[in-house]
């Protein structure tokens, strides 16, 4: 596995392009200067001993040099040893409806954009816990195996659509029971099931599902995502509303009756999502209080400085930029090479 000790030192590359275009600028106004005063081609015989081309390469070969050194401060590592390592974390398995209702829009900018949002803040809070993605509508399947790997999370997160299950409708039964297969076989950890979801078409089974999931010691928390007031729900990339077989607009409502009645079972908490924050501050508030056990994650371990190339290199450049002069040796004059 290969990372940087210190990332923060590549920010400096930054310097690099400026450099160059300030370079480039510079010859372009000295070029043009030059030619207020004749011919290029009588000036280039009139000055015999000037190279045209060693400045280009002793500032190309400085750039190089200073690249080395700002990768040479970032501290280039190999990890060279994996091993197994326990820490103290919870697992918590995510269950986000991708139903068409969830893309309404009486939650800003509309309620399965506001839950990833809600999921990506959450994510970030986890320190040493695991973590898995479940989306259901009419069936559930598991997004994102259950891991420590955050960026991954997110990554997975960001590419959840409607799109992803065909078959229309809310089975909350079947992603809690999803959610229960998707736990590692770990003792006395603290585990979560996070669902999200408008509970609109809920299919049934979902209240002894969550029973079942508190029997194993698992806490069902439960998002409703909406209002009760409702909303229609937009056609992807037009200005319609979806219609039943009748031609009425469609309008989609929380369902928080329902919502309420599985963290109940689940021994959880119901929280309804809206414009506001406080739905992530009472999740976060309930999750840190859940027991907190050794979590055993593959991790990269030592990691070796790889600093010692870059230098040779810098060096290296270094040394040619110095050796080599600005004007033509005329014990080379035959030379073709950087003339």
């Amino acid at each position: 596995m290969f990372r940087f000790g210190e990332p923060l030192y590549l920010y400096l590359l930054i310097i690099l392009p400026l450099l160059v275009i300030f370079y480039l600028y510079s010859n372009y106004r000295r070029r043009k200067r030059l030619r207020r005063y004749g011919d290029m081609e009588l000036l280039e015989r009139l000055m015999p001993q000037v190279s045209k081309y060693r400045p280009d390469v002793k500032f190309w070969l400085t750039i190089a040099a200073m690249a080395m050194v700002i990768f040479m401060l970032a501290q280039p590592q190999f990890g060279s040893k994996m091993e197994t390592v326990k820490r103290q974390g919870i697992e918590t398995v995510v269950a986000l409806d991708v139903s068409n209702s969830m893309m309404a829009e009486d939650v800003t900018p509309s309620r399965l954009a506001k839950s990833k949002r809600l999921v990506s803040r959450l994510v970030e809070t986890f320190n040493n816990d695991k973590v898995a993605l479940i989306v259901f509508a009419g069936e559930a399947f598991t997004q994102l195996p259950i891991t420590s790997d955050y960026v991954s999370a997110k990554m997975f997160l960001e590419s959840i659509s409607p799109s992803l299950i065909s078959t229309q409708g809310t089975d909350v039964r079947a992603a809690i029971d999803l959610a229960l297969k998707s736990f590692t076989p770990n003792e006395g950890v603290g585990r979560a099931i996070v669902l999200i979801t408008d509970g609109e078409n809920h299919e049934g089974g979902a209240i002894e599902a969550a029973k079942e999931a508190a029997e194993k010691g698992v806490h069902v928390f439960v998002l409703g995502v909406g209002s009760p007031d409702g909303a229609p729900i937009p056609v992807e990339g037009s200005n319609e509303f979806r219609r039943d077989k009748d031609g009425n607009v469609v309008v989609t409502r929380l369902n928080e009756d329902m919502c309420r009645e599985i963290a109940r079972a689940g021994n959880g908490m119901y929280v309804r999502v809206d414009n506001t924050n406080n739905a992530e501050r009472a999740l976060n508030a309930e999750i840190n209080k859940l027991a907190k056990a050794d979590v055993e994650t593959q991790v990269f371990t030592e990691f070796d400085e790889q600093f010692q190339v870059l230098a040779w290199l810098a060096l290296i450049f270094l040394a040619v930029e110095a050796m080599l002069l600005d004007r033509r040796n005329p014990l080379f004059k035959n030379v073709k090479l950087f003339k």
